[in-house]
């Protein structure tokens, strides 16, 4: 995983960069994406792992079936992995570019777990109030788990506030262990 996550850098950084300099970060947050679902099912994968298919029959087998989602530079971008034969690691590249994008638009995708349903005024208080600590716009995706018994989970990015009745419960019983 390490590995993937550093021969991924620089061409997230290069397909942002192309990106940004085209004023096309969502054109190719799409296409990446795209490419990076055709690229991760299982059976794309083993004909990219086959050696006795040839560089070029891998990149037209991709171009073909993301089809018009992908622009010139986006194309010539996959044909690049594969002869390079980093196609494989494209999910990673996706995942980077996507952090790129949002750091760069200061956006951040955070998720408000609760053990039962929020309304929209609770919701947008929590996007608010997140958005003003992290100085970043921030879209919240609610959901509901009932194994919370109570209270709140919010994930943003690599902080998470766990004010669940279960993680509260949970550190008390470490604490008492101890």
């Amino acid at each position: 995983m390490a590995q993937e996550t550093t021969v991924a850098r620089p061409y997230a950084e290069a397909a942002f960069d192309l990106a940004r300099g085209a004023d096309a970060l969502a054109g190719w947050a799409d296409g990446l994406a795209n490419a990076a679902a055709v690229v991760a099912d299982e059976r794309v994968d083993a004909l990219l792992r086959n050696p006795r298919v040839e560089a070029e029959q891998k990149a037209g087998f991709i171009l073909e079936v993301c089809g018009e989602s992908l622009d010139l530079q986006q194309r010539n971008f996959i044909r690049l992995l594969v002869e390079r034969d980093r196609i494989g690691v494209l999910p990673e590249i996706r995942r980077q570019y996507d952090e790129l994008r949002a750091r760069h638009e200061r956006t951040l995708d955070a998720e408000l777990v609760t053990a039962q349903p929020v309304d929209d005024a609770v919701r947008d208080r929590v996007a608010a109030a997140l958005s003003k600590r992290l100085d970043r716009t921030v879209s919240l995706d609610a959901r509901v788990d009932e194994t919370l018994i109570g209270g709140a989970i919010v994930r943003a990015g690599d902080m998470v506030i766990d004010g669940s009745v279960r993680g509260r419960l949970a550190s008390l019983t470490g604490a008492i262990s101890r």
